[in-house]
């Protein structure tokens, strides 16, 4: 099992040693333990996960099994994985008989650290994002995250722009620290399966990580991303599969992702950092490719104009209710005691000025001429304290407040005909 072990990782002791180490004694193990912790920082480490000596020999799952044979797959072809975080999903992609990769199963993906966006610096727990090459040096079968594949971050491209990061893996255990964590069920399939194609021939599966299905309103709702011109060239990776359904051919130069280049000078290489040599992509996988983004570009330039004239609509209504606001605890050019003022003098404001004008001539008259002179006022005195119960609601301070028109001077004097009232002709307690 030694002998098997590589390096794992950049700067990491290789993990069967580590292993046999690990065994020797009780004092030893606290000193690998001490060294297990330090290196949590760094990447994905164990969690002290225990399975079974054969766990990496174990064939696929039935269900997986019975999919391929649906789906005219040979249990050996080539592989292919597609990672999408915001739908914390990944799929494996198989080829069928006939050259064409297929979807075979979708995988959700159990954690997965950090946010969409690429992977930058050592430490910063994010999860990658671009198009890793996993050979079979980078399969760990003895990973104490269950199983697991180093995804060989930093590629080409991260290494052009300076990044830096180690131990990102996919495993089992349900746990990461910058890795896409699954179950120990599922990883047993996909490591399974990866280890069939090698067996049958394939020297490199790729995974595509990408922050979110690159369709346009996928794009379109992260436009104002600070990732976008990153995302944009992952997504001519992703159209180039979409439109042929067989892994592109990656390549590096200028700091950029490149696809299904071919270099017209034969023998020059792609250097990632260094100026891109001529070369040409297959007319006819350009001429679809450019198709393909033309119409998305112009559904992308739609969903974004909704999406702009909607936070407009939002952004003036947040305005507009910033005024009233104001209005409301005085902020405007109203004064500010008016509308304090309001509240407490809301039931006058709410009697009608000339009822008990018209009414209180009556009043008057009842009590020096006629004997039926009470029966008559006891209708403007009831009117008089009508108003009254709205002491207790907020219709009198609604109508204060939103319909600020008039001087305070004149809203707040009462009548003095209502003063005659409740003076000459005491009415019963007011209702509360």
């Amino acid at each position: 099992m030694a002998n098997w072990h590589r390096p794992f990782g950049r700067g990491n002791a290789p993990r069967g040693k580590f292993l046999a180490d690990f065994r020797l004694s009780g004092k030893v193990r606290g000193a690998a333990a001490a060294l297990l912790l330090a290196g949590v920082l760094a990447g994905c480490q164990s969690d002290e996960f225990v399975a079974s000596a054969n766990k990496a020999k174990e064939p696929v799952s039935a269900a997986i099994k019975r999919k391929m044979t649906e789906l005219d797959m040979p249990s050996q072809s080539p592989i292919m994985i597609r990672i999408f975080k915001e739908d914390s999903t990944l799929e494996v992609w198989k080829e069928k008989r006939n050259g064409r990769y297929a979807l075979l199963d979708t995988f959700e993906i159990c954690k997965w650290s950090g946010g969409l966006g690429p992977k930058i610096k050592e430490g910063d727990r994010q999860a990658p994002e671009g198009f890793y090459e996993i050979t079979p040096g980078l399969m760990n079968p003895n990973s104490n995250y269950h199983l697991a594949f180093n995804m060989g971050f930093p590629n080409a491209y991260d290494r052009s722009l300076n990044r830096t990061g180690s131990n990102l893996m996919v495993h089992g255990a349900c746990s990461s620290r910058g890795c896409y964590a699954m179950t120990d069920a599922q990883v047993q399939d996909i490591y399974a399966l990866a280890r069939d194609s090698f067996a049958g021939g394939q020297r490199s599966f790729q995974v595509q990580a990408f922050p979110f299905r690159m369709t346009p309103e996928n794009m379109a709702k992260h436009h104002d991303s600070e990732h976008m011109d990153f995302w944009r060239m992952l997504k001519t990776g992703y159209d180039h599969f979409e439109v042929t359904q067989v892994p592109p051919k990656v390549s590096v130069c200028e700091k950029k992702y490149v696809f299904d280049a071919t270099t017209l000078v034969e023998g020059v290489p792609f250097r990632a950092a260094a100026k891109c040599p001529d070369y040409k992509v297959p007319a006819p996988l350009e001429q679809l490719v450019a198709k393909k983004q033309a119409e998305d570009n112009k559904v992308f330039e739609q969903q974004v104009a909704r999406i702009e004239a909607r936070e407009d609509r939002e952004r003036r209504w947040a305005e507009t209710q910033s005024k009233f606001a104001s209005a409301l605890t005085g902020g405007g050019d109203r004064p500010q005691n008016a509308t304090l003022s309001a509240p407490v003098e809301a039931p006058q404001v709410a009697q009608p000025a000339q009822a008990p004008q018209v009414q209180a001539p009556q009043v008057q008259v009842a009590t020096q001429e006629a004997p039926a002179a009470p029966a008559a006022a006891s209708t403007p005195v009831e009117t008089a304290f009508a108003p009254e119960p709205a002491r207790n609601s907020s219709s009198g301070s609604f109508l204060k407040r939103w319909l600020p028109f008039g001087s305070s001077d004149e809203d707040n004097t009462p009548s003095p005909e209502v003063g005659q009232i409740t003076t000459e002709s005491t009415p019963e307690a007011k209702p509360q």
